[in-house]
């Protein structure tokens, strides 16, 4: 793959990590009620949850690449599509998130394996990988190395996000729950996601 197509997908993945969602969610309600010990378990199951899905959903990627070129392109311009889609939604999402503190004495591992199952047993996020992947994949090159680079990639972002978000929840309570920071975020999180597919707009068609 090409170092800019890699920047690319970095790029999209840490923005789109950062949007507060049902895994944010979940790790900023432990953090919250349970303070910065929460940020390694939580941590943890949220990269394994993320390498559960990606795993399936490259997988599929995979076969339905050999199978038919067209389809596989097809679903290129709608990743680029659904990245302009989110970033609008994200934009004008505002400045709520809904995390109760979790004060409910839980083992480290427990929270791990909660973090888990919220993130890879959530539908959205094989569906999300399925859209977002395509884009950034080159039907060209080693469909198997570049399985391997991204999802590495994706999981170093993922566990550095979650540990991040629960760190700030559990040192910075009063922004975690200040509407105006997270609608900050979110607008400047939309305006790059809106930024990010237009370029892979540009990454799909120079590939097809």
């Amino acid at each position: 793959m090409s170092f800019e197509a890699w920047v690319a997908f970095a790029a999209a993945s840490s923005v789109l990590l950062v949007i507060p969602g049902p895994t944010v969610l979940l790790v900023v309600s432990y953090a919250l009620g349970q303070g910065w010990r929460t940020a390694l378990p939580m941590a943890t199951g949220v990269a394994l949850g993320d390498f559960t899905a990606m795993t399936l959903s490259m997988l599929g990627l995979g076969a339905l690449l050999a199978t038919s070129a067209t389809l596989f392109t097809v679903l290129k311009w709608i990743g680029a599509a659904y990245l302009v889609y989110l970033g609008i939604k994200l934009w004008r999402a505002g400045g709520t998130l809904d995390a109760a503190p979790r004060t409910d004495a839980v083992s480290a591992a427990k929270m791990l394996g909660h973090a888990w199952l919220v993130t890879a047993l959530n539908p959205k996020s094989i569906t999300f990988f399925v859209a977002f992947l395509p884009a950034f994949l080159d039907p060209k090159a080693d469909f198997l190395t570049q399985m391997l680079v991204f999802e590495t990639t994706f999981l170093v972002l993922a566990f550095a996000n979650a540990f991040g978000y629960a760190l700030v929840a559990s040192r910075a309570r009063r922004l975690a729950s200040n509407p105006r920071a997270i609608g900050i975020v979110n607008k400047v999180g939309g305006g790059l996601l809106v930024g990010a597919g237009v370029a892979t707009v540009s990454l799909a068609g120079t590939r097809s």
